[in-house]
């Protein structure tokens, strides 16, 4: 049987698809190729306007047959660079594009567009996707998943260590070197999809490069003060989040609160502050003792955030993924092709104790070809 698995996987930020080949006969971590395809502007839009909405038009049905093409597109440029065949590859584990995820709503639900049928039937893979909705009928949150991959990569039995991925939202996963106690894992809160639409809407660029803009800056101690004061971060896990609760309107409305006058090159600083607030305080409340970080995700490539994360956790040691040979470039999606091989394997790809859900459980729909 192929040991062959292909990962995509779409973030918070809409911005492309990256799809990784790895090969499991060799390890749980080789990447045999590896392709980011941009979402393509008109799509993007769209997305992110249902996104905004938080309703569900007609045209929702439209998204999901467009995501899905973008997606075995994305597919087949892998298999052309890696110069194989579909009949190489035992399955693809499609994350899908999330537009809605309130898992505690009624009914609780995370929709994720890409539909894997239309995926399997483009590409002629077995395609397995839908990976959250078992875990939310179980009471869980359904995220965040790629905890049990990083337990397998990670854990050790030498230190407490915390993988910290640093997505449109920021999610870490504790790791206690004692094999008794649990994993923990959960949104800290946001990360680029903040400072990516504030730089966007003032500066008309895509993203803030290595935090230059928000290293000119200064951070406005009392508007960090009010942004901290928000519910969610006071939340003990389980618990995720998304662009439902963290968006421009939120930003807004905190600084409609905040009656002192904040430059843009300020805000942007103290966005960059949020993050690396929130994520210590989750890691001083739930793994105190926490000797080092692992950064991967599009965030682990600012070098003012990672600089800052360091200055506030001085005894810890922060360090990128690829340190121990993981690309952090590819971790997300590289743990969803893992999720589809254990779901072909009929085994669990959740840990109860990061998403809440009563029993460990095989995630995700298999869809064969038509």
């Amino acid at each position: 049987m192929s040991e062959l698995f292909i990962g995509l996987m779409s973030g918070t930020s809409v911005n492309a698809i990256d799809a990784v080949l790895m090969d499991f006969s060799k390890s749980n971590t080789h990447i045999v190729e590896s392709f980011s395809q941009p979402i393509g502007n008109a799509l993007k839009i769209e997305i992110n306007r249902a996104i905004a909405n938080q309703t569900w038009p007609q045209e929702i049905d439209e998204l999901d047959t467009q995501f899905a093409k973008a997606s075995s597109q994305a597919v087949h440029h892998l298999l052309s660079k890696a110069s194989l065949s579909a009949s190489q590859i035992a399955a693809v584990g499609s994350h899908g594009q999330t537009v809605f995820h309130d898992p505690k709503g009624v009914p609780p639900i995370s929709i994720q567009i890409g539909h894997p049928q239309k995926i399997a039937d483009n590409t002629k893979i077995t395609t397995i996707g839908n990976f959250r909705q078992a875990d939310i009928d179980a009471g869980g949150q359904g995220a965040p998943l790629a905890c049990a991959y990083h337990e397998l990569l990670f854990r050790n039995k030498k230190e407490n260590c915390a993988v910290l991925n640093l997505g449109g939202i920021a999610n870490i996963t504790l790791l206690p070197a004692d094999n008794t106690l649990n994993v923990i894992g959960f949104d800290t809160g946001p990360a680029n999809t903040l400072l990516d639409t504030w730089i966007k809407k003032h500066q008309s660029i895509e993203y803030d490069k290595n935090g230059a803009w928000a290293k000119a800056g200064m951070v406005n101690q009392g508007l960090l003060n009010l942004l901290l004061e928000d519910e969610y971060f006071k939340l003990p896990p389980p618990k995720s989040t998304g662009r439902e609760k963290f968006n421009p309107i939120w930003l807004q409305h905190k600084l409609d609160q905040y009656e002192e006058f904040v430059t843009e090159n300020d805000v942007q600083a103290t966005l960059v502050a949020l993050t690396v607030k929130s994520v210590t305080q989750a890691i001083q409340t739930w793994a105190p003792n926490t000797s080092r970080i692992l950064l991967c995700g599009g965030g682990s490539n600012n070098a003012h955030l990672v600089s800052q994360l360091q200055s506030e956790n001085k005894n810890i040691h922060v360090e990128l993924t690829s340190t121990y040979g993981v690309s952090e470039e590819w971790m997300e999606a590289m743990a969803f092709a893992w999720l589809a091989k254990q779901t072909q394997e009929g085994k669990p790809g959740n840990l109860p104790s990061v998403t809440g859900a009563s029993k460990s459980l095989v995630l995700g729909n298999i869809h064969d070809p038509i």
